[in-house]
């Protein structure tokens, strides 16, 4: 019998780790090749793991919650014949229970026998891997000290580097006799004021939380920590996209096979105001800017529990409007199936959000980090407005949305956020009505 290492494959440039949230098979189960074997989870997207033999599942090297690098053994696999593909002498199990701090740096994170188990770090509001939770049980971290650690990881998490570092900088002194108080290395964090407690009766339904929203959960709130929000508003006139969408959207479909919507015009217009105005599409990094080259636009959207997920278009400007309706379909299509790539999520420089779909004339979005600037796309509306002719001024029906331009006041001033909203209601005010698709 051959033995066949499942390794938890490349899912994108930016991505290097993913949690695992679920075993689809257990031990002694037969597996056929592309059949799902787990489910992961990166910070942003649900996967699944398929296998690339037929044979069956004789080990599990991860539990449920442990965080795993791309590259990484998950399973061995028991195939007849073929390639015999060695597996660790040593099951990760038994590894894992002699895992110390000076091998942490090779060793794959702990499984069922000696891992930490969920309740710990409960009351803390930062989230840590199972492989950090594990080494900070064993060095006698408290919570206070594990939260004070500066974290390089994505979002501020403390990764296996920091908590080591952490480690060799509190000194020869004994972990058990040190207080627990911040080091020098990082100061302690301000209190965080608590929220107040809320009653619950015999009437009321609890609800935890899934994965998902705990995600949001923490990145708006870091966001708004992150950075100082300011808002402009504008009016725009639609009524030339809404007569032309109106005369082409059937052949649209009828032609391509998918519907013709009014975001991938908007998309358009975003694009190329990002184009004149290059110091919105950039990224903030301490006392530095980062001015992106390619333009890649976050699409939000909702999906049907609720959630929300930011698909994005990459390199936006080079994109025709055929070729933006295409992209703006394929990703909402797979957003709402559950079938976006990690990658699929990676690397925008600047988001939309259209508020308008669920009725809201406008609204007041957070920045989607480290990006600077987000902007919300209002409901379309019949409304009585002046229309300024040769022969003098007459009142009108006219469709008109709100654009809402949230921008990060660190970096972009009112001046540059005002602008740049105002040049994308001149591109859709200045729709060529007599453009092809």
């Amino acid at each position: 019998m051959a033995r066949f290492e499942l390794k938890l494959p490349k899912m994108g440039e930016s991505v290097a780790e993913a949690t695992i949230t679920n075993w689809l098979k257990e031990v002694g189960d037969h597996i056929d090749v592309d059949e799902a074997v787990l489910e992961i989870a990166t910070d942003k997207v649900d996967s699944e793991v398929p296998s690339e033999v037929s044979g069956k599942l004789i080990e599990k090297l991860f539990n449920v919650d442990d965080l795993v690098q791309v590259g990484q053994t998950i399973a061995i696999i028991e195939v007849e014949g073929g390639v015999v593909v060695d597996a660790p002498s040593e099951s990760t199990s038994a590894k894992a229970e002699n895992l110390t701090v000076a091998d942490a740096n090779t060793s794959a994170p702990q499984t069922a026998g000696n891992s930490a188990s969920k309740e710990d770090f409960a009351n803390s509001d930062k989230f840590f891997s199972p492989l950090v939770k594990n080494i900070a049980k064993q060095e006698n971290i408290s919570i206070s000290e594990l939260e004070s650690i500066s974290g390089s990881g994505s979002e501020g998490r403390v990764t296996k580097n920091d908590i080591l570092k952490h480690i060799e900088n509190r000194g020869s002194v004994a972990p058990q006799a040190v207080a627990p108080q911040p080091t020098a290395a990082a100061p302690k964090a301000a209190p965080v004021a608590k929220a107040a407690p809320v009653s619950v009766n015999g009437q009321d339904e609890i609800i935890e939380m899934d994965r998902m929203r705990k995600l949001i959960s923490g990145y708006m709130t870091a966001s708004l920590a992150t950075s100082a929000h300011v808002q402009s508003f504008i009016e725009v006139d639609v009524t030339n996209i809404w007569d032309w969408r109106e005369k082409n959207k059937n052949t649209f479909q009828k032609r391509e096979g998918e519907k013709l919507t009014f975001t991938p015009i908007f998309m358009e217009a975003v694009a190329k105001a990002l184009k004149d105005f290059p110091m919105m599409n950039i990224a903030v990094d301490g006392d530095y800017i980062i001015k992106k080259k390619n333009i890649n636009l976050g699409m939000a959207a909702a999906l049907p529990n609720g959630n929300l997920i930011v698909p994005v278009i990459k390199n936006a400007d080079q994109l025709n409007l055929l070729g933006m309706a295409k992209a703006v379909n394929d990703l909402g299509n797979r957003a709402k199936a559950g079938k976006l790539k990690p990658d699929d999520t990676q690397g925008g420089t600047y988001t939309v959000t259209n508020v308008g779909t669920f009725g809201s004339v406008f609204g007041t979005p957070i920045i989607n980090q480290p990006q600077v600037g987000i902007l919300a796309l209002g409901a379309i509306r019949k409304v009585p407005a002046v229309i300024e002719t040769p022969d003098g001024d007459f009142i009108g029906i006219r469709k008109k949305m709100f654009l809402s331009h949230s921008y990060d006041h660190r970096v972009v001033d009112g001046s540059l956020g005002g602008s740049f909203v105002q040049r994308v209601a001149q591109y859709m005010e200045a729709f060529d009505v007599n453009r092809v698709v």
